[in-house]
């Protein structure tokens, strides 16, 4: 990805966080869509040759003209702060918030000082005390398609060629992981051509957690039908959505919740609690959606879906289609570059 020269850079997105992330993953997915129609950069550690960005370091260095910085963390609200009063940067402030959840002060003092604040779902827009834009996000719906051949991708990746109902994410509480083993180990008993897969990483503080869910299932009997599989990374996941007939997406808490549009863009239904945007995401054509922390409504709703082929394979088509018609990339990348754009004038 070629990078702009010092004196076209006219906005900067930073990603002050190493470690993977929903923020960085945002980054990292929009920049070089965003790069072919404006002059942008990301910096901050761990970025991938494929983004266009620059070292730290260099910012106070770049010519002295009007530029947005993007930030969507707290540390980077107030090193935009920094480089605008300290450098004397002509930097014009945007925020991204995600979160759904009371601010601090120290957080609603930093978003006040900001020009404009852009929020990823009407819910999150809710919990700002300031005008904002809500701007879903959006996913490559090249990259996130139906499959050509379920069957032989099935047999590729080694899994049964019956029922698949999945659940990826972090494996935590926050995320669910355990409402969606309780609900499995509800419903598959009756239904032996079903099973259910459970895929990502449980870093070193929730280790016992997933611990625990293996024993549950060993307990119940099902250790081979609700499998446990590793993470995978960001290019190998759609695959594994092409597997599923049904995925689930239990989470007790959500910033955004992109998983549920990764689904459907593969031509999967989605069962979602009504936590994150998954309420402006799923709809009653494409899934089901229930209470946070509910396991009976979320292994009623799972089960209406596996019992009923033709809901089923409806609600696959439409799934496909509302992601086509709304939460396309390149929409959300067009209406940030528009704000970029209004800062600039």
């Amino acid at each position: 990805m070629q990078i702009p020269k010092p004196d076209q850079i006219e906005v900067i997105a930073p990603n002050l966080k190493r470690r993977l992330s929903g923020v960085t993953a945002t980054i990292v997915r929009l920049v070089p869509i965003q790069a072919r129609d404006i002059g942008i950069v990301a910096t901050g550690p761990g970025l991938p040759p494929s983004v266009p960005h620059v070292p730290l370091w260099r910012l106070p260095l770049l010519p002295r003209r009007r530029q947005v910085w993007h930030a969507r963390r707290n540390t980077e609200m107030l090193l935009g702060l920094f480089l605008k009063t300290v450098f004397r940067m002509p930097l014009r402030l945007l925020f991204t918030s995600a979160s759904q959840r009371k601010h601090t002060g120290y957080t609603k003092w930093l978003i006040s000082k900001m020009d404009m604040v852009v929020a990823t779902s009407s819910r999150t827009a809710s919990y700002l005390e300031r005008p904002c834009r809500a701007i879903l996000h959006g996913i490559d719906t090249g990259a996130f398609s139906p499959p050509d051949d379920r069957a032989a991708l099935r047999t590729s990746l080694g899994v049964p060629n019956g029922v698949l109902v999945g659940c990826y994410g972090r494996i935590r509480a926050q995320k669910g992981t355990d409402a969606f083993v309780d609900a499995m180990i509800s419903i598959l008993p009756d239904r032996p051509g079903v099973t259910a897969l459970v895929m990502g990483r449980a870093t070193e503080s929730h280790g016992a957690f997933l611990e625990g869910l293996r024993a549950k299932v060993h307990d119940a009997g099902l250790a081979g039908r609700i499998r446990f599989l590793p993470e995978v990374t960001v290019d190998r996941m759609a695959d594994w959505y092409r597997v599923l007939d049904l995925y689930v997406a239990p989470q007790r808490w959500e910033g955004f919740g992109l998983t549920p549009v990764e689904a459907m863009a593969c031509g999967v239904p989605v069962v979602a609690t009504r936590v994150g945007a998954f309420e402006e995401i799923v709809t009653p054509q494409t899934g089901a959606l229930v209470a946070p922390d509910d396991i009976p409504a979320l292994a009623t709703a799972t089960a209406a879906f596996l019992d009923d082929p033709a809901r089923l394979s409806a609600a696959s088509e439409a799934a496909r289609l509302r992601v086509e018609e709304s939460f396309r990339i390149e929409a959300e990348a067009a209406a940030l570059i528009a704000i970029y754009r209004e800062m600039l004038a």
